[in-house]
Order: C-alpha cells, then structure tokens, then sequence
C-alpha cells in the first residue's frame, strides 16, 4: 500500500540526458529539433524559399534550422546596441544573411579562394571576413542566391553544411599542416576523414549546442586546443610513436573554462573512432534541459577527466586507451604564422594579416593572383583571422612579399596590426552592442602613430557583446562590447575591459579590475597608457600577462 508520500513523489528532473531517460523536449530548442532535423532545411531553401523569397520562410527555420547550413539572418541596420535586449528577434532581423563557409583545416586552394570572392562579388556586396575558427563570412546574401551559391561552393569542394547550430562545427587544424619542419604530425588525413565520417551525418546533427574542434601536430600549438570541446594535440610517446593528446571540455563565452586533458595517446588510426565516442558522450550526456549549461564543458566539469575517460572507453570504445604525455611546451610566443618561412621541403610559406580578418571579394581575388604570379597553389586562413599563401620558392619570397606589403597585406605588421582580432559586432550581428571591426581598424591606426617602437607580444580582442567570439578572456587585452557612460554622462558605446588572459605555458583568463571600462572613443588613450606602463615596468622575458598580474591596479586603469 503506498503512503501519501511515496504517491507523490516526483521523478528527479534530470539535466535532459538521453542516456539517462530524459528525452522529452526541455525548451524551444529542443522541441525545434525534435520536429524536424536541421539538415532537412537544405531541400526546402532549395524547393521553396529560394523561390517564394523571404516571407515565405517558416519561422522555426528562419532562426532556427538554416544555421545546420551556416546561414543567420543579419542585423537590421540602424538599431542601436541599446535594443539588443529588448527587441524581439522579428524585429532585428534584416531580410539579408550571414552565410559562414566552413574551411576545415583553413586548406584552400586558388580555384575554391576565386569561386569565394566572386559569390562575394556577385551576391555578398564584396564582403568577405576572415574568423577566427578558419571560417570565411559573407553578408548581404538573399535567400534566392543560396542554391547557387552552393552549388558553385560544392563544385569545388566547399559548403556551408553545419557551419552553424547544434552540430560538429569547422574543424581547426594548423594551416601549415604537412609543411611545417617541426610538425609532431600532420592531421590532415584525420581532419578529413572526421569530416567525411561526421560531418552532415543525421546521428550527429542533434547536439546538445555546438562542438567545436580541432586537431594539429603543431609545434606553436596554432589551434588554440585548451578551448575546444574536442583537441588532438600531437605528441610522441615513450616507444617514440607519433600520436595525439585528448583534450575535453573547453570554450568560452560567459562561462569560460580551460580543456582537460584525459591522459590518454591516441594513435593517428584510432583519431577518427575516438572523435566519435567524445561527440557521441556529448549528445547522448550532455545537457539539454538549459540552454546556458549544454556546452561540453558542463559535463566535464561536472564528471571529470577520469569518468569522462571511463565512460569513452567502456561505452563507446569498447577498449582501454594507453596512457600518454602532455604535449611540448608551445614554440615560440605567437600562435598566427606571420612571416616568412621555410617549408620541410626547402620551399617558404609566407603569412600575412590583413586588418582584424576584413577582406572583400576584389582581395581575395587579389590574393589568390598574388599567390599564382610567384608561384603558389595553395593558401590557408589561420585561427588568429590571417592569411598564408605555401610553396614560394626562395627566388620568388622577396618580391611576394613586396607586392602584400605595397596591397596593406602586412607580411611584417606591427604588434598591434599582428594581435588584433574583432569580432562581426553590431554590422551584422543581432547580438552584438557595438562596434567592433570599425572600432578595431581605428585601434590599431592610432597606435601604430603614438607606439611605433612597440615590439613586445599584445594580444587586443575586441568582442561586440558578451560570449566571446573574439576570445576577450584569453587575449592580453580583451574588450567585452557594452553601453558605457562618457564624461557628460550620455550613454555611448563602450568595453568592460579584462586584462592578462593568455593560453599555452601559463593559461588563465583575464583580470577583471573593478570598475574598468572605457567608452570606445577612449579606447586607444587607455590601451596606449596600459601598454607603456607595461613596457616601462616589465622585468627581463615578462609577458603582459605576468605583468599584469602583479600590477597595481593605478597602472591598470
């Protein structure tokens, strides 16, 4: 006989784990998905949008679903930041789009950078914005130009499929995968058979969020693995096999944490089967019942590196993985390949940084001639919104270089040319509070005037709203884009600033000091003092970072 409490106890809500039972839809996003997969709005843009235009979109599809294809609508022009939060998303969508090109591996050859710039051309009003996850953005696009857009990506081997959404994302890789002369390993084989493996499969199109990537045999550590949902990092082990180190569970955004590694060495032959268990863990464990806790980095924090480990094994792989090291210290104290060098076969790569990662269509063609007339099939995107162009014969580097240079494609950029990033910002993002391509490309002109002796490593992010798109926790200086107030009291557009974040040797992020902000008009007066405070105070070999750790707080500010 059961007693009045025991008729009516309640099951334990549960995090919406399916592998523990809890798959009913826990909020819109799950109910969005379990109508109807992502994946499937290719054939209706195709069938139906592309023809009966904007208005005929299915709302659940507009800003749901054509993410899986790397489509967002974009910003309405002329809405101010302060209404980020208050408008409903009917109300800034334009009738335009952002469409994200996935680059996995950054790898592009001449042919697929040309067919890019001319959609730009044709249907993006020349725009064309390198990311910082090796992606290239375009703007401006109606959905009637989609089906020909990509069919002229596929054609050449490029798409949009899960650029965007709830899905395995861009896979980073070192640009200079396969030529680099200290490369542990090179994962180009793996990014493509993850690719081909994963990538538009239905049993992986169903995320709890997103999963970002990355594999590399990098000896700079480019792939920037310690935020990563999944990173490779190539390592040798004791019997001198070359493999990887897993890492698990790191990203950013308004909770940012650092990727674990779980202590294992993954041959190169078992990278793509592992690949599968993490990503499986995370759709089948991950967190589904809230939005804001259904990254990767939930569960690992919560489980740890040693069950997460048990369960890839036991559950998903079936055997145990041997033991293996850390990876190498990173070489050197930029990640971004800028410059010249020489290649394992005695050729050069020479990398390059446009301003914050804006090109255009009309650049892009520009680059891809440049490449050709010395030489070179090949070009890469960086994870730092640069360039590489491989295979320059040393007779040829000298006056490649010059002709980048004579075009503002800085082979030998300033600090603050070189260490820049900006997010898209309030141009096109709906998210976004402010500016921050603009605000940026101003920022660097500025200090490139009043700090032309100014050679030391300075990391400067600027992010347009909270989560980080622009890694604002991990740079040196990183600028989270808000409504500020200016010395007449008006509400303008403006930075909370965090200072010192870094990654590699010594990762953390960056020190929140009370009260910092700047209006962005002021911004490049504050980071000029901060930076010759810096230069003035730092000992022999101190990074930025450590200076700002032991800083006062007057020296900050």
């Amino acid at each position: 006989m059961s007693t009045p409490a025991s008729r009516h106890h309640k099951r334990p809500r549960g995090e919406g784990q399916w592998a523990l039972g809890y798959r009913e839809p826990l909020n819109k996003n799950e109910e969005l998905k379990k109508n109807d997969d992502g994946l499937n709005v290719r054939q209706r843009i195709i069938d139906v949008y592309s023809k009966r235009g904007f208005d005929s979109i299915d709302p659940a599809d507009l800003r749901g679903r054509m993410r899986w294809y790397g489509i967002y609508t974009q910003r309405k022009p002329g809405i101010d930041g302060g209404k980020t939060a208050i408008l409903e998303p009917e109300e800034l969508d334009d009738r335009y789009f952002m469409l994200r090109i996935r680059i996995d591996g950054g790898q592009l050859d001449l042919r697929q950078l040309r067919v890019i710039a001319d959609l730009s051309n044709e249907y993006g009003r020349g725009t064309a914005d390198v990311t910082d996850r090796q992606n290239i953005q375009l703007h401006w696009i109606e959905i009637e130009s989609v089906p020909d857009i990509w069919r002229r990506l596929e054609e050449v081997g490029l798409s949009t499929t899960e650029a965007c959404g709830d899905t395995p994302r861009t896979i980073l890789g070192c640009p200079l995968a396969g030529i680099e002369d200290e490369e542990v390993l090179d994962a180009t084989e793996q990014i493509s058979e993850i690719h081909r493996r994963y990538i538009g499969d239905p049993a992986y199109s169903n995320l709890p969020r997103k999963f970002k990537s990355a594999l590399s045999g990098c000896p700079a550590h480019c792939t920037v693995h310690e935020i990563n949902d999944v990173a490779f990092v190539g390592v040798v082990n004791e019997h001198g096999e070359k493999g990887y180190d897993l890492w698990v569970g790191g990203g950013l955004s308004t909770n940012p944490m650092l990727g674990k590694r779980l202590g294992v060495f993954v041959s190169p032959e078992r990278a793509g089967d592992v690949y599968g268990g993490v990503i499986g863990i995370f759709r089948d464990y991950g967190y589904r019942r809230l939005r804001h806790r259904a990254r990767l980095k939930f569960l690992v924090n919560d489980w740890g590196p040693e069950k997460f480990r048990e369960v890839l094994e036991t559950e998903y792989l079936k055997e145990p993985l041997p033991d293996g090291p850390a990876p190498e210290r990173p070489r050197g104290d930029r990640r971004d390949h800028v410059g010249v060098f020489r290649q394992k076969d005695g050729r050069f790569y020479v990398g390059f940084a446009p301003r914050v990662g804006r090109l255009s269509g009309d650049r892009l063609h520009l680059i891809a001639d440049i490449a050709e007339r010395h030489g070179s099939g090949r070009v890469r995107t960086t994870v730092e919104q640069k360039m590489v162009i491989l295979d320059v014969t040393a007779d040829r580097v000298d006056s490649l270089v010059a002709e980048l240079e004579a075009n503002d494609l800085r082979v030998n950029p300033s600090t603050f040319r070189r260490q820049t990033m900006a997010c898209t910002g309030i141009e096109f993002c709906k998210l976004a509070i402010v500016d921050t391509k603009n605000t940026a490309d101003r920022l660097i002109d500025e200090l490139e005037r009043r700090l032309p002796e100014f050679g030391e490593p300075l990391t400067i992010n600027v992010n347009g709203c909270p989560n980080s798109c622009a890694r604002i926790q991990t740079a040196d200086i990183g600028l989270k884009g808000q409504l500020v107030m200016d010395e007449n009291g008006q509400q303008v557009e403006g930075f909370q600033i965090h200072l010192g974040g870094s990654l590699g040797v010594n990762p953390g992020f960056g020190r929140k000091v009370r009260g910092l902000k700047t209006t962005s008009a002021a911004l490049p007066d504050y980071v000029e003092r901060v930076a010759r405070n810096y230069d003035e105070q730092k000992k022999e070999g101190e990074t930025f970072a450590d200076w700002v750790q032991r800083a006062d707080e007057a020296d900050l500010k």
